[in-house]
């Protein structure tokens, strides 16, 4: 059974002659051991769909499933733990606490989420992957956009959860780095049977993918 379902979704903003509509009665499973990309360009509907599956604000219209539950018929309470334990988000603009180092971020991930987090050296393992442990000390401003954006991942990660959804998290990375988080997300897929959904416009990730769909004027059609 998929773990993410989204059935007819659509999501209108603005009223009257300023209304708009990001996305257009979209369908959409993702399950655990695949990396889905969404492939579009700025403006195509991606980031509002990723929200919306992820439970971060509510459709116009039809239904989002996760592991089985209608996340529009949960209380806020019941939305915010959903979040908490089952999805790792990795949002473009990083959510990184500015007066937090990169160390306490993940602090911070073990008072708000006391079991089932990463162990120390699992970790250690992944910030080396990612090529930041050597900016455990340093606080956000510090840091090139770049790393920030690995500190994100890394944070989202940490958390264990079943399902991640990124936004752009390439945006910022040069080609060697966006092999090296390709690699991970797709080992996070297959080797520890998470469900990973992806979007973006970078196409050098698209090598990763076991299914790719692409997003234009807010809707979606499969081309692998």
């Amino acid at each position: 059974m998929p773990v993410i379902e989204l059935k007819q979704i659509s999501k209108f903003y603005g009223e009257g002659v300023g209304r708009v509509q990001a996305l257009k009665k979209v369908d959409f499973q993702a399950s655990t051991g695949e990396l889905n990309l969404i492939i579009g360009p700025s403006g195509s509907g991606k980031s509002t769909f990723l929200t919306i599956t992820g439970g971060l604000q509510s459709p116009s219209e039809g239904q989002v499933l996760i592991n089985g539950k209608e996340t529009t018929k949960l209380s806020n309470k019941e939305r915010d733990r959903m979040r908490l334990e089952e999805i790792g988000f990795v949002l473009q603009s990083y959510n990184l606490l500015p007066y937090l180092t990169v160390q306490q971020q993940f602090e911070l991930v073990d008072r708000v989420k006391k079991q089932g987090n990463l162990s120390q050296a699992e970790l250690q393992h992944l910030l080396e992957e990612l090529g930041i442990s050597q900016l455990v000390h340093k606080f956000p401003d510090q840091l090139s956009g770049g790393q920030n954006q690995r500190v994100a991942i890394a944070r989202a990660l940490y958390a264990n959860p079943p399902i991640i959804l990124a936004d752009e998290p390439t945006a910022a990375l040069d080609s060697e780095r966006v092999k090296t988080v390709g690699q991970l997300f797709k080992d996070l897929a297959t080797k520890r049977q998470k469900a990973v959904v992806v979007v973006t416009h970078d196409q050098r990730l698209m090598p990763f993918a076991d299914r790719i769909t692409k997003i234009e004027d807010g809707q979606l059609t499969q081309v692998k």
